[in-house]
């Protein structure tokens, strides 16, 4: 349980790159100032035809977001179900940069909306939305004050070798064909770190050794290449790592585990997002 005294939920709409119409919830304080400091946490997935929507969810967004003040959005951006086999398939291989062009757009109109700011703005996505969230923060370093990106696919030369990612070729396309070059490469965030970037978001990443769907190398060589490329060229490029040792994909094992890795994410968002106030 949580207290949502003073909190309201209501849905709106962005205009992607190609004009089509994305909707987005946001609960949020009704007396919440459009000046942009309100910590806002935009959460997505745009994958496998799976759907989101308004839901109770009292330990994460609710507890350890809403009842210190932040503002919670979540987008229902192509790839996903919400309206149906056709809103997927446009984000399926090819299209998948529909999928993170309706991410940006909804981001973009928050910002504009004056909710938020860029510097007050988080991101949040686990396993295929982790493969959003660090294409966020390979293409708009500038979007974000804040990224979490949780047993994430980052490699997409690779993933369909490691552990179950052969069986997600219909939904991502095929490396060892034409389809790296045509499409893959352009959303393999581990091959699209830019060294000339001065400033990428402050990033967690989080992973567990004994997840079966996303091999934890996906993370591991994130990681040590953000940290290696940022040495070698003096980059102040702030990444932050996290390995469960169990849990499986879900990232924990039990309920103590899985309340550690809820503070873990939320308070490193939250205290990026506040810091020097």
């Amino acid at each position: 349980m949580y207290d949502a005294e003073g909190l309201t939920v209501t849905q709106g709409a962005a205009t992607s790159r190609d004009g089509t119409r994305v909707p987005y919830f946001l609960v949020a304080r009704k007396d919440a100032v459009l000046d942009g400091t309100t910590p806002t946490l935009l959460y997505g997935y745009g994958g496998f035809e799976i759907s989101l929507g308004p839901k109770y969810v009292a330990s994460s967004s609710g507890a350890a977001w809403l009842e210190r003040g932040g503002a919670y959005v979540e987008a229902n951006i192509r790839g996903g179900g919400e309206f149906g086999p056709r809103w997927h398939r446009a984000a399926s291989k090819s299209g998948r940069n529909k999928s993170y062009e309706d991410f940006i757009a909804v981001a973009e109109t928050l910002i504009s909306a004056g909710l938020c700011a860029p510097s007050t703005l988080a991101i949040r996505g686990g396993s295929n939305g982790g493969l959003l969230v660090g294409n966020m923060y390979a293409m708009r370093p500038d979007l974000f004050g804040a990224v979490h990106c949780a047993v994430p696919l980052l490699d997409m030369k690779r993933y369909h070798t490691l552990l179950a990612g052969a069986s997600w070729m219909a939904e991502y396309g095929d490396p060892d064909t034409s389809d790296w070059d045509d499409f893959l490469r352009q959303y393999s965030p581990y091959h699209n770190i830019d060294r000339n970037v001065e400033r990428y978001p402050p990033l967690l990443i989080t992973t567990s050794t004994r997840d079966d769907r996303v091999h934890p190398a996906h993370a591991r060589k994130m990681v040590a290449k953000l940290r290696d490329v940022a040495e070698r060229h003096g980059r102040d490029w702030r990444v932050h790592y996290y390995e469960n040792i169990e849990g499986g994909h879900g990232g924990a094992a039990d309920s103590k585990q899985s309340a550690f890795m809820t503070a873990l994410a939320y308070d490193f968002m939250w205290n990026t997002l506040t810091e020097g106030r």
